[in-house]
């Protein structure tokens, strides 16, 4: 079963969704390293007018707080209904190859990039029921990009979750700041640790010389 149809939207169209949503719901820009737990599914809607846009999503972020790695499934109800699904990497990548997408053990597909920011590129392609089924089925989705260096980053995102939030409903405000929060949290305690470990590198490194 392929992993979806090679239907790629128009750039304008692609564009339009994504700005609508994110006019939608202003604080998910604000907070685009800080949307959710390292590997938690989620979902937020907002109203836009006379429709209704959805975003399920998944951050991929390093301890340093930066976003490796973005899954947004967006879909728009209403009078101009729209679903569009998008993989975000950090810019410094190969164009030509494009995303690699695998779910478990099948056969990997790909989808090009659609646009590039100076901190981010958007790979994307037009959500369909296919899509959806073989993530809600999978365990695992490998998401494959290539470096400047011609070197292959592959990001495993876990899938545990996703239906539940895929089916379920949107996060709540109060529900979507403590999970900033946390994420504020994990990220402070995964730096301090880091500074600790240097730390007692270079005191090493120190005593190693005096001796």
């Amino acid at each position: 079963m392929a992993i979806f149809k090679k239907s790629v939207p128009a750039a304008a169209t692609a564009l339009f969704l994504a700005g609508q949503f994110a006019t939608a719901v202003p604080a998910l820009a604000q907070n685009a390293t800080a949307g959710g737990r390292p590997a938690g599914w989620f979902k937020v809607c907002a109203k836009q007018e006379d429709d209704e846009i959805c975003n399920v999503q998944y951050q991929a972020i390093a301890g340093t707080g930066q976003v490796i790695t973005s899954i947004n499934l967006i879909e728009r109800k209403g009078k101009n209904p729209a679903r569009l699904f998008q993989v975000t990497v950090p810019s410094g990548r190969m164009i030509p190859p494009g995303i690699t997408l695998k779910v478990d053990d099948k056969q990997g597909a790909k989808i090009p990039y659609a646009y590039c920011f100076p901190q981010s590129c958007v790979a994307e392609v037009k959500l369909d029921d296919n899509l959806v089924k073989v993530l809600k089925g999978g365990g695992k989705l490998t998401v494959m990009s290539v470096n400047f260096q011609a070197k292959e980053n592959p990001i495993d995102v876990t899938l545990e979750g996703f239906t539940a939030a895929f089916d379920g409903p949107p996060l709540k405000q109060d529900e979507l700041k403590t999970r900033q929060e946390e994420l504020q949290k994990q990220l402070q305690e995964k730096a301090a640790e880091t500074r600790k470990k240097l730390q007692d590198a270079q005191d090493a490194a120190k005593e190693g010389s005096a001796n």
